[in-house]
């Protein structure tokens, strides 16, 4: 399952490539079992391959909307805190 929470954490920055394949699979009209099996890796036939595919997508979807303030901040942290090192 993807994070949730009013705040973006590395797990997010690690996935932004994975969210906007999402959404663009999602924009298109693709079927959620083609999106979680060639994206996610998902076995769809188990049980919560598609409430583990919703999160993400709706996880992209907050990180492009009204997470995408505290995304900035976060991933900005992030990139700092490697620059110092």
């Amino acid at each position: 399952m993807a994070p949730s929470g009013d705040l973006a954490v590395d797990y997010d920055r690690r996935h932004l490539a994975l969210y906007a394949a999402l959404l663009e699979a999602d924009d298109a009209g693709g079927d959620w079992r083609d999106a979680a099996s060639s994206l996610m890796q998902l076995d769809v036939t188990d049980c919560d391959a598609e409430a583990c595919w919703r999160s993400h997508l709706e996880r992209a979807r907050w990180i492009v909307g009204d997470g995408l303030g505290s995304a900035i901040d976060a991933f900005n942290e992030r990139r700092s805190a490697v620059i110092a090192e």
